[in-house]
C-alpha cells in the first residue's frame, strides 16, 4: 500500500469515527435517561443559552482548543475535526430522531448510544491524527504533575457538577455510559485497529 493510500485511509477512518461518535452521543441525548458527564455539561450550557447541545459542544471544544494552544499541547487534524464534526452530527441526529416519546425506543437509544460511540472510537483512535480536546486537557495536567486518573476524575467531576447546576440530565443512562464505554471501546479498538497501541478518545 502506498503512503498516499495509507494516508487517505487514515482520514477516512477519522471521518467515519467522528460521525459515528456524534451519532452515538445523539442517540443518548434522544434517550433522555441521562448523559455522560461532559454532555451533561454541554446540555446544561444549552439549557442556559439559546444554543443547541451540539453547538454548545463546539463552543466548549473551541475553548479547550485555545487552552491547549496556550499550554503548548500537541494537536493534530483530528483534534480540530473533533471540535466541529461531533457537535454538528449530534445536532443532526437529534433533529432526525425528533425526540421519541415511546419509552422502549428511548431505552434502545440509550443502550445503543455507547456502543455506537465505541465503534466510532475504534475508527477515530485508529486514525492517529490527534487527540480530542478533552483528552488533551487531561494529558496537559498529566505533564504538569497531576496523575492521569486524578486529572480525569477532576475534569469529569467538574463537568458533571457544572452541568447539573445548569440543568443537565443525569440518570441510569449516565451510569450505563460510564460502565459500558471502557470495555466496548477496548473491544472495537482491537477489532478495528490494524496496528493497535495506546490512543485517545474524544
Amino acid at each position: 500500500m502506498s503512503n498516499q493510500t495509507a494516508s487517505s485511509l487514515r482520514y477516512l477512518r477519522l471521518a467515519i469515527g467522528l460521525a459515528l461518535f456524534g451519532v452515538g452521543l445523539g442517540l443518548v441525548v434522544l434517550g433522555d435517561f441521562g448523559l455522560p458527564p461532559w454532555d451533561i455539561f454541554h446540555q446544561g450550557l444549552a439549557e442556559q443559552t439559546s444554543l443547541t447541545i451540539g453547538i454548545a459542544m463546539i463552543f466548549v471544544g473551541a475553548a479547550l482548543l485555545i487552552a491547549l494552544v496556550l499550554l503548548k499541547e500537541p494537536m493534530g487534524v483530528g483534534t480540530l475535526a473533533n471540535v466541529f464534526v461531533i457537535g454538528l452530527v449530534v445536532d443532526a441526529t437529534v433533529s432526525i430522531g425528533n425526540t421519541p416519546t415511546n419509552s422502549l425506543i428511548r431505552m434502545l437509544c440509550t443502550l445503543l448510544g455507547p456502543i455506537v460511540v465505541a465503534i466510532g472510537s475504534g475508527f477515530y483512535i485508529g486514525a492517529r491524527l490527534g487527540p480530542g480536546p478533552r483528552d488533551g486537557l487531561m494529558t496537559a495536567l498529566d505533564r504538569r504533575g497531576v496523575a492521569i486518573w486524578k486529572a480525569r476524575t477532576l475534569i469529569e467531576g467538574t463537568a458533571l457538577a457544572c452541568g447539573l447546576a445548569m440543568g443537565g440530565t443525569v440518570g441510569w443512562g449516565t451510569l450505563w455510559f460510564v460502565v459500558s464505554i471502557g470495555p466496548t471501546v477496548q473491544f472495537f479498538l482491537r477489532l478495528l485497529d490494524t496496528a493497535p497501541h495506546k490512543g485517545t478518545t474524544a
